[in-house]
């Protein structure tokens, strides 16, 4: 049965709220390029963990709520509200996702969201 390209951004996204990063890392491809944007570009998934982890660490538990989905041919975009539980409360960033899949694993992700937001929140958490 074929997954769209929806279908792998939606699990990768749930893997990669509960930091499951050995299911959610399978869902990229070998040469994956990842941007998050304002920060720098990394490729294949384990310079994507190398990325993610670090960042995750301090998160208890994490919400990613997908607020608008649109979809062409291998691109996805979402639009999410990730809320982030730290020891000291919720902190909660704005984030805009472009994400492109082909043959089921996702080869292009972007993430544009105001680095300043949350390092502001992050401080006060």
């Amino acid at each position: 049965m074929t997954t769209s390209p929806s279908e792998i951004v939606r699990a990768f996204m749930a893997a990669m709220e509960l930091k499951d990063y050995d299911s959610g890392l399978k869902l990229l491809s070998a040469d994956c390029e990842y941007t998050n944007i304002p920060m720098s570009t990394v490729r294949g998934p384990e310079a994507v963990r190398a990325v993610l982890e670090p960042f995750f660490a301090p998160v208890i538990e994490n919400e990613f709520l997908i607020l608008r989905e649109a979809s062409a041919g291998p691109i996805v975009f979402i639009e999410r509200l990730d809320r982030h539980r730290l020891a000291k409360g919720w902190v909660e960033l704005p984030v805009t996702g472009v994400l492109e899949v082909h043959g089921g694993k996702i080869t292009v992700w972007r993430e544009y969201f105001d680095l300043a937001t949350i390092m502001k929140e992050m401080s006060a958490a």
